[in-house]
């Protein structure tokens, strides 16, 4: 099967399962001729798929395998990066069904927004945090196509990267108010506290994270444009959530970003 079969056939199983929500199997054992470019590329076929589906655009990035601990435990020594499109965007105030999602999980992050473009290959933490308009408290919902939530790091990326929705709290801070390593967070499910953590657990900085995630950009061409909301990274552990639940990420300083879910 050519490369371009290849992509085509993936992002289509891929795509249908996220639009039916089924599970699969994972892309590697039928197809050990992945590659991390391969995956790339079906990624970016999944989002044009979608994009066309939904009459959506793409409205930022996110990042993923962004702490020590998570790149250890897939066996990798660097993130991943999916796509943000401006449908996957949900509402605060009301609350989120859970009838499209297969199996879904929420995380907490810190999102960044952008006033001008960031591209590779040599961007820097100090031009990530000068080219941010402001940051703000978010949640991203992650919901794996693969079986039992299983996969290789490849499967993940040609999923895109478990993209699935996110949600933006506030209120919005210019950066240079506060030292985004030092935030402190705390993230509750129903009321009850399930983890703290720091800015910090994100590569030592959230910005670090963007500024590789430019550099990886760079090598095809592509860069992180004004307008873009970036997530850069889970700050703890995901959580499964169900009907009813009701999830609360405060940073400290910063706000919180909350969300309610139903069936």
């Amino acid at each position: 099967m050519g490369e371009t079969e290849l992509i085509e056939k993936i992002a289509s199983i891929l795509f249908k399962a996220e639009r039916e929500a089924f599970e699969v199997d994972r892309m590697v054992d039928r197809y050990p001729e992945l590659t991390s470019d391969l995956a790339y590329r079906i990624q970016n076929r999944v989002v044009e798929l979608r994009s066309q589906a939904e009459n959506s655009r793409i409205s930022g990035r996110k990042l993923g395998l962004t702490s020590v601990a998570k790149q250890q435990m897939m066996g990798v020594d660097e993130p991943l990066y999916g796509v943000l499109l401006d449908r996957m965007l949900l509402p605060e105030e009301s609350p989120i069904s859970l009838k499209p999602f297969i199996h879904p999980k929420i995380e907490p992050e810190l999102a960044f927004v952008f006033k001008r473009e960031i591209k590779g290959p040599a961007a820097s933490v100090a031009e990530v945090l000068d080219a941010t308009a402001y940051v703000m408290p978010a949640l991203e919902i992650i919901d794996s196509r693969y079986l039992n939530f299983s996969f290789t790091l490849l499967d993940v990326i040609a999923d895109n990267a478990s993209s699935a929705g996110y949600i933006l709290g506030g209120p919005c801070y210019k950066p240079e108010r506060l030292d985004l390593r030092l935030i402190g967070m705390v993230f509750k499910k129903n009321g009850r506290i399930l983890s703290t953590s720091t800015g910090a657990a994100v590569m030592g900085h959230p910005a670090r994270a963007i500024a590789w995630m430019a550099n990886k950009l760079a090598e095809t061409g592509q860069s992180i444009r004004p307008g873009e909301v970036v997530l850069s990274g889970a700050l703890c552990e995901a959580t499964s959530i169900a009907p009813g639940d009701e999830i609360t990420v405060s940073l400290d300083g910063l706000g919180n970003a909350s969300a309610v879910f139903t069936d």
